[in-house]
């Protein structure tokens, strides 16, 4: 992988999961490990978008979508896409997607508007895949957000991380420390995904919450070598044959990502850990 294209992975990666968050070019550029003059060049010559219009992009498509889904309250829309009136947000919706934002929500529906979708990170061989061990879990009932996702959907990932984040420390029962994406109920086009933390026995949720329990069971826990961007390298090198090499068969329960407190979830650098249940 050039250089090049691992600072857009890095980019892409960090933009998809913040973009309703008040990030900069100097953020992005920090994330991606170069100066901003720099990635401008780079993002723009290999995605054919500025960095901040594809930033503006994101968060204008996702106001556009709240309000197909009738949110009653513009201002407080265009606050959260980042516009401190009604005026500038008006004037900068209308300019992408041509109609006013009361003319989306009267619709109630963004067909034939160019909405921008997150960019996926590319998804090339690489050595992320580190060594792995086998192990012994308890039950563990980990509650969080929960999506169902069709595999062209795995491009939103970032963003349910970035709308679970405020409820970190505040989910009942929570046992801090460290963080879990799990992978259940798979079909032949996509998935369950929940973003969640480990909670206590039968704690009381929150109604948008949802929980999955994992068995207590022998794992296949295998290290990510590398930018969380390239999680799907990994997992493609699990299913793709490091299973098979490692002589043990997926058991049909929940696998998941497993993020301590090395790991850095404003970067996406550190080390995190990936359980697969294996048949005993």
């Amino acid at each position: 992988m050039s250089v090049d294209r691992e600072q857009i992975d890095r980019s892409l990666w960090f933009i998809n999961g913040h973009f309703s968050d008040d990030i900069t070019l100097d953020d992005v550029a920090e994330v991606a490990h170069v100066t901003r003059h720099h990635l401008a060049h780079v993002f723009g010559r290999m995605t054919g978008r500025a960095v901040m219009a594809y930033v503006r992009g994101l968060r204008l498509s996702a106001a556009a979508q709240d309000l197909a889904n009738g949110a009653p309250d513009i201002l407080s829309v265009a606050l959260d896409a980042g516009y401190g009136s009604h005026e500038a947000f008006s004037r900068a919706f209308r300019d992408l997607f041509g109609l006013a934002p009361e003319e989306i929500r009267a619709k109630r529906s963004t067909a034939q508007r160019n909405l921008t979708k997150p960019i996926l990170v590319e998804r090339i061989s690489s050595d992320a895949l580190g060594p792995h061990r086998l192990a012994e879990s308890k039950t563990i009932r980990i509650a969080g957000l929960s999506r169902t996702l069709s595999f062209d959907d795995m491009r939103t990932i970032p963003a349910q991380w970035q709308t679970f984040i405020p409820h970190l420390g505040h989910v009942p029962g929570e046992v801090s420390g460290t963080s879990y994406g799990v992978c259940a109920n798979m079909t032949d086009s996509g998935m369950d995904y929940l973003t969640g933390v480990e909670v206590r026995g039968g704690s009381d949720l929150p109604k948008a919450l949802a929980a999955v329990t994992t068995p207590a069971a022998r794992y296949a826990v295998f290290h990510h070598v590398g930018h969380v961007s390239r999680v799907g390298d990994s997992w493609g090198a699990i299913w793709g044959g490091a299973l098979q090499s490692a002589g043990v068969t997926a058991a049909d329960t929940p696998f998941f990502e497993r993020y301590g407190p090395s790991f850095d979830g404003r970067t996406g650098d550190g080390r995190f850990e990936l359980w697969v249940p294996v048949e005993t």
